[in-house]
């Protein structure tokens, strides 16, 4: 049989890691990414569960991932005044984590790791600043005609893999559906940047503050000696257009986002006057709508979703189910030599279960983490205080966080590698 020619659109984590697996399978990978150059900002992230279990399994990639975590240790909740009223710590165990992750990383380091780790393999070839401009199946289950926007020449490959993001061009053609086609929307965005003030006076302990109408904001340690700051606006779930007017600021460039962000925070209290005045000049400035992203099917012919593109999740497990999809991915693709569609009808069998119970929302979680009345804030803080100075916070974070504490909760396959 011919080496299978696969093409992954998509440079971030999930791209890199099936390129790692597709290469162990003995593929030769394409991979294109839009953007001129590896991205490397992006919010802090985390690894857990199937996402430890693939992580090690790539030699030396652990250590890696240990050299740049962030330096966290915990979380505290505070008032408008900037009082405590409650903290989460790390629980020292990555194989049972808490709320507050022991691999909290930023993505844009994970990306690098991931693409250290591929770069030079002989069988793997980076293109930036290109993407997909047509796909063509083959009625009689052949290899997919691609023509690229920027230069790439037309080629066939056996495989296309879409690991472009939630708002994923590649699904969209290849599945022949519109780019927000699938995605379900959470009434939720978010907003991630640096700013120059030090919020957290040289502790490793982050700050947490809730607003009432669903407005939520950390500030976190940097490495580079800033913090990093997230801004969340949740809306009410009843509320069927509620980030329209988040999409109509998005089409109409960074200062107008800046702007929206900033009126949506404004007389928010805390430290938010200090918070919006360094993202109005923060160059890192980013958002993304919270949705989840759920397909009948994570294939269609031989294109085939992983990561966010097929199954988005708001629950703080994508990094992870995006690591698991393109192990397992490859995997079946090995396992199966020479017959795609059972392969792919593996990946589909083995990945349901997971992407099925990790993105469930745990019940009340919103409405706790993000409530939009004087009296659900009330409610907030008294839950925090109680479980956090009473000792039945380990309990509280299993009932919580238990889709995505445990390293052994879900067993993935074990596969016979090419090389």
């Amino acid at each position: 049989m011919s080496q299978l020619r696969v093409l992954i659109v998509g440079a971030s984590i999930a791209g890199p890691t099936a390129a790692y697996w597709f290469a162990k399978a003995g593929a030769k990978v394409t991979i294109i990414e839009r953007f001129p150059q590896l991205r490397t900002n992006g919010q802090n992230i985390d690894i857990r569960t199937v996402g430890v279990t693939v992580m090690r399994k790539i030699p030396g990639m652990e250590e890696a991932v240990r050299a740049k975590t962030i330096p966290l240790k915990g979380i505290s909740f505070i008032r408008s005044d900037g009082r405590p009223y409650g903290t989460i710590s790390t629980t020292g165990d990555p194989d049972q984590q808490s709320l507050v992750s022991e691999y909290e990383i930023f993505r844009g380091d994970l990306s690098r790791i991931l693409y250290d780790q591929t770069a030079a393999h002989p069988s793997i070839k980076y293109v930036f600043g290109e993407q997909v401009a047509s796909i063509q199946h083959n009625q009689n289950d052949g290899p997919i005609t691609v023509q690229f926007a920027n230069g790439l020449s037309e080629a066939e490959f056996d495989l296309v893999v879409a690991c472009d993001g939630a708002t994923s061009r590649t699904r969209a053609m290849g599945f022949g559906v519109g780019v927000r086609d699938h995605i379900v929307p959470t009434g939720g965005w978010a907003a991630y940047f640096s700013i120059k003030k030090d919020l957290l006076e040289g502790s490793n302990i982050a700050k947490a503050y809730n607003a009432v109408g669903g407005r939520f904001m950390a500030a976190g340690p940097d490495p580079w000696g800033v913090n990093r700051v997230v801004m969340i606006k949740n809306h009410p779930s009843s509320d069927s257009n509620a980030t329209g007017p988040f999409q109509d600021a998005m089409k109409q460039g960074e200062d107008t986002l800046k702007r929206f962000v900033a009126q949506t925070f404004n007389k928010a209290g805390w430290r938010c006057e200090d918070i919006v005045k360094d993202m109005m000049e923060a160059e890192d400035f980013y958002t993304s709508e919270i949705v989840h992203v759920k397909v009948l099917q994570l294939s269609k012919g031989r294109v085939v979703l992983v990561g966010d593109a097929g199954y988005a999740a708001s629950t703080g497990t994508g990094t992870s189910l995006a690591m698991a999809g393109a192990y397992v991915l490859a995997g079946e693709v090995c396992k199966h030599k020479g017959d795609l569609s059972r392969a792919l009808q593996g990946y589909e069998e083995t990945m349901r279960p997971l992407i099925d119970d990790m993105q469930k929302v745990p019940l009340l979680l919103p409405s706790i983490l993000a409530p939009q009345t004087s009296w659900g804030l009330w409610l907030k803080n008294t839950v925090v205080t109680f479980v956090c100075w009473t000792g039945i916070l380990e309990l509280t974070q299993k009932f919580f966080a238990g889709s995505f504490a445990n390293t052994n909760r879900y067993k993935l396959p074990e596969y016979e590698w090419e090389t």
